[in-house]
């Protein structure tokens, strides 16, 4: 009797399906109902899903904790409800000048271990409801706060946008990192661009696009399994 598919599959998750989606789409091709994934990515989000086949969920948690890495684009000048660029702008203020001098203390402010808010628009739960649901009836929410760690690996100013590399702990919102970033530098700002380029030591260069996944047979996908913890390209 053949055993039943186990590993990690590298999916690289394109924008605008969630990441239900992209575990329904190997869901699918494998014929295996037990999938999950290490992390959300919103669905304006791109990058690396690692999604876990069989027995390998049970290093669901551990892969959830890890660091990770992300690329993207803050844009200054107008706030959202979701606080990235799907939401519905809220506020506005002159986008700020990103001088060397500014960007530099707003990054140290924003550096190591911070307290950040959590965006209302999460799945973070409330009286047993995802805060999203909540959001959507306009119910007023108290500001719920987490710790999150961030180091800074690059910024590159496009004003009115700041190009941005970030390597952080596992369950930072980088939506947070933007609207409290526009706040801090005296303006409003919203994410307009993210990408998750590693998850630990495993990196994107290895995974399987959308396009390429829904041209290969299940022997072939079967075939990109990985096991937990194999690190990929970069």
């Amino acid at each position: 009797m053949n055993a039943s598919p186990s590993g990690m599959f590298l999916f690289d998750k394109p924008r605008g399906i969630t990441s239900h989606d992209a575990v329904y789409l190997l869901r699918r091709k494998l014929g295996v109902k037990r999938i999950g994934h290490t992390g959300t990515l919103d669905p304006m989000a791109t990058g690396l899903l690692i999604l876990l086949v069989g027995s390998a969920t049970s290093a669901q948690a551990s892969l959830q904790g890890s660091h990770k890495t992300y690329s993207g684009t803050i844009s200054f000048g107008a706030e959202t409800d979701t606080w990235d660029a799907e939401g519905k702008t809220v506020a506005e203020a002159p986008p700020p000048a990103l001088d060397p001098a500014s960007l530099e203390k707003a990054v140290q402010a924003f550096s190591g271990r911070i307290v950040q808010q959590v965006p209302p628009f999460s799945a973070v739960r409330m009286n047993g409801q995802p805060m999203y649901k909540l959001a959507r009836r306009n119910q007023a929410m108290p500001e719920v706060r987490r710790e999150a760690e961030l180091r800074w690996l690059s910024w590159t100013p496009r004003p009115p946008q700041l190009d941005f590399e970030i390597e952080c702990t596992g369950g930072t919102y980088i939506r947070s990192v933007a609207c409290e970033l526009g706040r801090f530098l005296g303006s409003r700002a919203h994410l307009s661009a993210l990408r998750r380029t590693a998850i630990g030591g495993i990196g994107v260069g290895g995974a399987v696009t959308a396009e390429a996944l829904a041209a290969m047979t299940a022997e072939q996908a079967l075939a990109r399994l990985l096991p937990v913890g194999e690190p990929a390209d970069a």
